[in-house]
């Protein structure tokens, strides 16, 4: 693994500096992190790179993990620019993002964007989307063991007390919720995305837990609908991080679908598993 910081441009915000974990080589994979930050994608991202040898580009979003965030930058569609000019500042090609919870619709935005270098992307457990009857959960309100219970599909094997934690750690985890605060809001939607979403053309793959209680499956499979190339896959014995609690399954799934997110030509309509 080789941490690099990157310098990127944004306008009307300047040079935002950007720490992007690089591990493996070949097929490009972008992985975009959760409320729970980087830490919930890269023992995820080792273990895909080695068994599929692949590479994956795991960044940080500024804010979480100990990292900056400059005041301005303060939006998903922001984040999504910010990726958009890293994929084209390394000139990687066929790129296929996938992003977790907050870095799943980090990642319908960037596919919005229609950069010819993203091929496909995958939606683990994503929220950004209004579904009527189906809200995401409000995870401001609740306490670490609600969270817990909420997020996995066997709690007991990821729950600890931040109590536990030593200082420099529970400053992180603390500057983890604020920045997640700044980019999703309380309710962690946006109106407008599901009109947005149904002009997309792009092959994606929506993977969803079964146990998810952050955002339920019934929320996955409105995501799915709403994206005209889409194919929903419900992962059994997980909950809204299936790439902590499930990787190989995770993994499967997505290789699986291997011609679906390298060749849009190949993609399916619509459907559900």
């Amino acid at each position: 693994m080789t941490t690099k910081s990157e310098s990127m441009r944004l306008p009307g915000l300047g040079m935002i500096e950007l720490t992007v974990e690089d591990l493996g080589a070949g097929q490009p994979f972008l992985l975009l992190h959760g409320g729970a930050g980087p830490q919930s994608v890269l023992p995820f991202a080792e273990r895909f790179a080695a068994m599929k040898g692949v590479r994956v580009l795991v960044p940080v979003h500024p804010g979480f993990g100990g990292t900056a965030r400059p005041d301005g930058l303060r939006r998903v569609d922001q984040l999504a620019e910010l990726y958009t000019v890293l994929v084209d500042s390394l000139e990687l090609q066929d790129v296929t993002v996938i992003g977790n919870s907050l870095g799943g619709w980090i990642t319908a935005e960037i596919a919005l964007r229609k950069d010819p270098r993203i091929s496909g992307i995958v939606l683990l457990d994503a929220v950004g989307l209004d579904v009527p009857g189906h809200p995401v959960a409000d995870f401001f309100g609740m306490d670490m063991d609600e969270v817990f219970s909420r997020t996995f599909h066997d709690p007991a094997r990821f729950a600890f007390d931040p109590a536990d934690l030593p200082p420099a750690a529970q400053a992180v985890a603390a500057g983890n919720r604020s920045a997640l605060a700044a980019y999703a809001g309380d309710g962690m939607t946006d109106a407008a995305l599901a009109e947005r979403l149904a002009d997309l053309e792009l092959p994606t793959l929506v993977l969803w837990g079964e146990s998810d209680r952050i955002a339920d499956p019934d929320y996955g499979r409105a995501y799915a609908a709403a994206i005209p190339m889409a194919r929903f896959v419900l992962l059994e014995g997980t909950g809204h991080a299936p790439q902590q609690e499930t990787p190989e399954r995770v993994i499967d799934a997505i290789w699986n679908s291997g011609e679906l997110l390298r060749s849009p030509a190949a993609a399916p309509a619509n459907t559900t598993e």
